[in-house]
């Protein structure tokens, strides 16, 4: 007979409790969640892993170097001797820690000597700062002495080569005093408050109060035959600034008033630079009005050996041109040496070497991949590639000229390797004999000395801690192994390295890569909310690539409260080629489609993933990201926290969104704004900003809510009255607690612990 269970009420509701409760991926958030994420926070973890990384810092006239790293025994500095392959440390930190503490009246350890500065001579001398002291510690006699810290002031002038002659600035104008006769001569005549000679428009400088004035700057460079200075005439006649109010300061009791002059795109009243050129004998000032530029695209021009012509690169706004030019001091003939256009942005940094024998390289996109070129620099004419093929070069990091030789680092040539690994090669100068010196399926950095037939080779992947060797410089072989990171602590925690992974773009055929983080305590058994992390700029690639940036990163402490921290590189990011990077174009508002749909994809490969519990973070770049996201695709993103973000691209410092957005401005600047859009919003959003940042205003912020404030919509706002635009430096943690706070709230459906202060070392 079959018998039938009667369930009571309350019983049911129990057992469908505790079912459901073991596939969750939390539970209560207690004090040790936060311990677990405090633990993999940046100043916490880098003491954790030992050896990370070497940095060499060469020792002249030598074959030996010093590197500074964490070790079991605390922060020590090493010497490597390239010649014995022997590394061993670089002091005794006992003994010196005791000498500091006997000298300085104060108490040293030994496993953190708060030294900076380092110096190390060839004579086995070192000398660092201390305590506002010039230290020098003999490594042979143990002996230790101090004397005071050279200051190092702002130069408000120039001495001129042969010392004959030092400019300054008096009254806007500017002089040149003879240091032999103390002679005098004005050189400028028509300089007056807010157009000033031989000055500039520092990006952090500010005006305090209603009548502020701004800090002084001095700019000017001589000939190599001291005949003649080349300067600028910064012009702020018709500029507009840019306003903050600092309510923070402890000493006022009434907000201060801050002004700066920052251009957004497409402002006309703007601070401008005229170049300037003064023939010191003749007394003679020759200005360059065709090449008047404002402060963000500037102007950076360099003399010829020979005195007799300057050069530079030259944008107009937008960034669509590039020329490089020379400037006769003579005959004032303005000569295009080297054009570049484009249909979308060039660009603003490239590679740029001229060399001893009337050449120049260059570097360009105009193949469709950032490549290096050999011209002639009299004529113009290109001579040769240098590289070529569907790869990046990203550095020219050494150039041997006497062997026509030169070394650079590039990404994507290798089948089979993640495309952002980068990788140095030789190749000549005539594009013959391309080598690849470094073949481990890593990234690598590497460090050279000039002369030397050795560098250095940091390499790593994401789960690859990293190896630091020595390398032949014509081979790539390795000659010895320095060191190589311990992660045992980690391992000792649980730590499992990010998974990398890929998906299909929204273009249906490109490959795109990410890689997503696991918290210590993850159980493939439960499901994970998701968090992205977000930072679309054209001009980088934020995914992770090295085992150090994928641990210092924002992502393992969020992991650790109990997500899935997933970071993904889209169409439109850098490293990938002009037309990857173009995609962005015009469409800086689409950076996330990408994300949703690699998240997607991952989901369906991983079943530990709660597609339905979705979150997003970003700052800066990254800010406007998120809030984007929230505002583009409202159905997938739940969650999202944007801190300084640039939510209206019309309201940004000018160059940014002149040289990805567009300039003129269109109306995508207008249809991409997260304030025109603001009605979509339907999840919590958190929206954060620096009270006084100055490099994205606050405005922006502020009209985004306004404009959600007039849809009705829910939302977050903080603001840090003290803040510039960092979050990430003295008292961060503040906010980096509030935002973990959200997500474990909204997000994860748990209560954070109220008051909580996150423990950094």
């Amino acid at each position: 007979m079959l018998k039938t269970q009667t369930f009571k009420p309350f019983h049911f509701i129990l057992w469908i409790s505790l079912s459901f409760c073991s596939f969750q991926a939390f539970s209560q958030i207690t004090e040790d969640t936060y311990h677990r994420a405090e633990y993999f926070l940046s100043n916490n973890i880098q003491r954790e892993v030992y050896h990370m990384e070497v940095i060499p810092n060469w020792i002249q006239g030598t074959d030996k170097f010093w590197h500074e790293t964490y070790t079991s025994d605390g922060k020590r500095f090493f010497i490597t001797d390239i010649n014995t392959k022997e590394t061993q440390e670089l002091f005794d930190h006992g003994q010196l820690a005791k000498l500091l503490a006997e000298k300085s009246g104060e108490e040293v350890d030994a496993t953190n000597i708060p030294i900076n500065r380092l110096s190390v001579k060839e004579s086995e001398e070192i000398t660092f700062n201390f305590q506002n002291k010039t230290w020098t510690y003999n490594l042979s006699t143990n002996e230790l002495s101090s004397s005071p810290a050279r200051d190092f002031p702002n130069r408000d002038y120039a001495i001129s080569p042969d010392g004959k002659w030092k400019a300054y600035v008096q009254n806007f104008n500017l002089f040149v005093e003879n240091q032999e006769t103390g002679e005098v001569t004005q050189l400028s005549f028509d300089g007056q408050k807010n157009y000033e000679y031989a000055s500039f428009w520092g990006w952090s400088d500010m005006l305090y109060g209603e009548n502020g004035t701004r800090p002084e700057h001095f700019t000017g460079r001589w000939s190599p035959d001291s005949k003649y200075i080349q300067t600028q005439i910064v012009d702020l006649r018709l500029a507009e600034k840019m306003f903050l109010l600092d309510f923070s300061q402890e000493d006022k009791f009434r907000p201060q008033l801050m002004a700066y002059y920052r251009g957004s795109p497409g402002d006309s009243t703007v601070v401008k630079y005229i170049p300037v050129l003064f023939d010191i004998e003749n007394q003679i000032e020759k200005k360059f009005p065709k090449l008047t530029g404002t402060h963000f695209t500037g102007l950076n021009l360099r003399w010829s050996p020979d005195s007799q012509t300057l050069n530079g690169l030259y944008f107009p706004r937008g960034y669509k041109e590039m020329s490089l030019i020379e400037l006769d001091r003579d005959s004032e003939e303005i000569r295009k040496v080297y054009t570049e256009s484009s249909d979308t942005h060039i660009n603003n940094g490239p590679i740029l070497r001229r060399l001893e024998d009337g050449k120049f390289i260059i570097s360009s996109d105009k193949s469709g991949w950032n490549h290096l070129y050999l011209y002639d620099w009299e004529s113009g004419k290109e001579i040769n590639p240098i590289t070529s093929g569907e790869y990046v070069v990203k550095e020219l990091v050494y150039l041997d000229e006497e062997n026509e030789t030169l070394y650079f680092m590039a990404s994507g040539k290798e089948k089979g390797i993640n495309p952002y690994y980068s990788m140095l090669y030789k190749v000549g100068l005539d594009g013959s004999g391309l080598t690849l010196l470094t073949p481990e399926n890593s990234f690598h950095s590497v460090s050279f000395q000039d002369g030397k037939d050795y560098f250095i080779d940091n390499y790593s992947r994401v789960d690859l801690p990293t190896i630091s060797v020595a390398r032949d410089l014509n081979s790539g072989e390795i000659l010895f192994k320095i060191s190589e990171a311990d992660i045992s602590n980690l391992v000792k925690r649980g730590y499992q390295s990010p998974k990398q992974f890929n998906a299909i773009a929204k273009d249906g055929k490109t490959t795109i890569y990410g890689i997503y983080y696991l918290p210590t305590t993850f159980d493939k058994k439960n499901t994970y909310p998701i968090i992205d992390y977000t930072y679309t700029g054209p001009h980088i690639d934020i995914t992770p690539k090295t085992f150090k940036s994928a641990l210092i990163g924002l992502q393992q402490p969020k992991a650790e409260l109990g997500f899935v921290v997933v970071t993904v590189d889209g169409l439109g990011t850098a490293g990938r080629g002009k037309a990857f990077n173009d995609v962005s174009y015009n469409n800086l508002g689409d950076g996330t489609t990408d994300h949703v749909l690699a998240i997607k994809e991952l989901a369906l490969q991983n079943k530990f993933l709660d597609i339905n519990k979705v979150g997003i973070f970003g700052h800066s770049a990254g800010g406007y990201d998120a809030a984007r996201a929230m505002l583009l695709h409202p159905d997938f993103y739940k969650v999202g926290v944007a801190s300084a973000g640039d939510h209206d691209h019309r309201m940004e410092k000018a160059w940014w969104p002149e040289m990805y957005m567009g300039y003129p401005r269109g109306d995508f600047y207008h249809e991409q704004s997260n304030v025109t859009n603001a009605a979509n919003l339907k999840g919590h959003l958190l929206l954060a900003h620096g009270g006084i940042d100055e490099n994205v205003n606050p405005s922006a912020t502020f009209k985004l809510a306004e404009a959600l404030i007039a849809a009705n919509k829910d939302f977050d706002l903080f603001i840090w009255p003290s803040r510039n635009h960092s979050f990430g430096r003295t008292n961060g943690d503040y906010f980096t607690k509030k935002r973990w706070d959200y997500f474990i709230e909204h997000l994860l459906g748990e209560q954070p612990i109220r008051h909580y202060k996150i423990k950094t070392d």
